[in-house]
């Protein structure tokens, strides 16, 4: 699944490490989230949805 999720982080300035503990997740999650590598569960892409003030669409977008 593609996501903006780097994109997103740079533009509020966050690492890696300040997004995971806003999501109250592990880096290597944001980490494999915004590489491809894992899928966020349905509760985490809302809160990732809400956390950035988008839709889960603007955010994900299926192959």
């Amino acid at each position: 699944m593609n996501n903006r999720m780097r994109e997103l982080r740079e533009a509020q300035g966050w690492s890696q490490g300040e997004l995971a503990e806003r999501l109250e997740v592990s880096r290597q999650t944001v980490n494999a989230l915004e590489t491809g590598k894992y899928d966020p569960s349905l509760p985490l892409a809302f809160r990732i949805a809400r956390l950035f003030g988008l839709s889960i669409e603007d955010i994900f977008e299926d192959e």
